[in-house]
């Protein structure tokens, strides 16, 4: 009797995009991210607020990396404003997260 592999292109594939993420993540290039923020982030809450207390940071600690005031940075968090692109660059750089991660 012959040994097949049974395996589907398919899951060859899923396989190794999972090995791809697996050595992202163990490079640090990729994180895995708690389920309690990606739901979060699901319900609507405010993607800035939440990735920086998952960062756990400080509204003056965010607004000191990212270059902008905190009285700004607090208007975004709470919805008044929606922060110019170069801020919310900052804030994304400043958070380790995409830009994309903030929309």
């Amino acid at each position: 009797m012959r040994d097949v592999d049974q395996s589907s292109p398919v899951d060859k594939a899923d396989i190794a995009s999972a090995d791809r993420i697996k050595a992202d993540i163990a490079a640090g290039r990729d994180e895995l991210v708690p389920a309690e923020i990606v739901n979060r982030l699901i319900a609507g809450g405010n993607p800035v607020k939440i990735w920086r207390a998952y960062r756990e940071m400080t509204a003056r600690d965010l607004a000191a990396r990212a270059g902008i005031s905190a009285s700004y940075l607090s208007e975004i968090e709470s919805g008044k404003k929606e922060g110019s692109l170069s801020a919310m660059k900052r804030i994304a750089e400043a958070l380790e997260v995409d830009l994309d991660d903030l929309a």
